[in-house]
């Protein structure tokens, strides 16, 4: 016969496990609910991340097709090498990124170029990247858009196969709804900034 004291002692330890239970599955629960919470959360900020915003839309004023005339000046004060060509400028996924392919002649030589621009919701700023078969290398910058003046200022580098890398500063600016303008500043020899190309965009009608 079972003496009242093991009795007590058996009916504790069944309180004790039943406690245990319960506050195990409480914060197993609150676990799950925090984890679904922080999921949510992590799922909002990546719907965000991948949402064209009102900073997408500034660039559809580079849509359409464009005729262009470029100059290059090898050294400041040079006389300008002159050319032409035309440009196409579209969405492309989804409207997250412009993609721009440009046809013409640059030296005397047939000149084919594209260039990808977007801007990146998290790190706040617009990248563009643009390849031709004038190299095998890549331009690549970063920059912001100023309205109050509508020109889009990115710093960026590009492989010279003299000297190697070399930064650059580009500037786009929107002149009206069928002209803009793009400019390319490198450091000159006395290591002075000149502008080293510019490129008049006009609408195609």
């Amino acid at each position: 016969m079972n003496s009242p004291n093991v009795s007590k002692i058996f009916f504790l330890s069944v309180l004790i496990f039943a406690f245990v239970f319960i506050t195990f599955a409480a914060v197993v629960k609150a676990e799950d609910k925090a984890s679904d919470q922080n999921q949510d959360a992590v799922m909002a900020k990546w719907k965000e991340y991948a949402t064209p915003n009102e900073n997408h839309k500034i660039l559809d004023s580079f849509v359409g097709k464009w005729n262009y005339t470029v100059k290059w000046w090898m050294s400041p004060g040079a006389k300008p090498e002159v050319s032409n060509g035309t440009s196409n400028v579209k969405w492309i996924i989804g409207g997250r990124f412009l993609k721009q392919k440009a046809e013409g002649t640059s030296m005397g030589q047939p000149f084919k170029g594209m260039g990808i621009t977007g801007y990146d919701n998290a790190e706040k700023q617009y990248n563009s990247i643009w390849i031709d078969n004038m190299g095998t290398g890549m331009m690549m910058s970063k920059g912001n858009y100023d309205p109050s003046t509508k020109a889009l200022v990115e710093k960026g580098t590009f492989t010279d196969p003299l000297e190697g890398e070399k930064s650059y500063r580009g500037v786009t600016q929107i002149i009206n709804q069928d002209k803009y303008t793009y400019e390319i500043y490198i450091s000159g020899p006395d290591k002075k900034e000149f502008r080293m190309m510019e490129i008049v965009y006009v609408r195609s009608k």
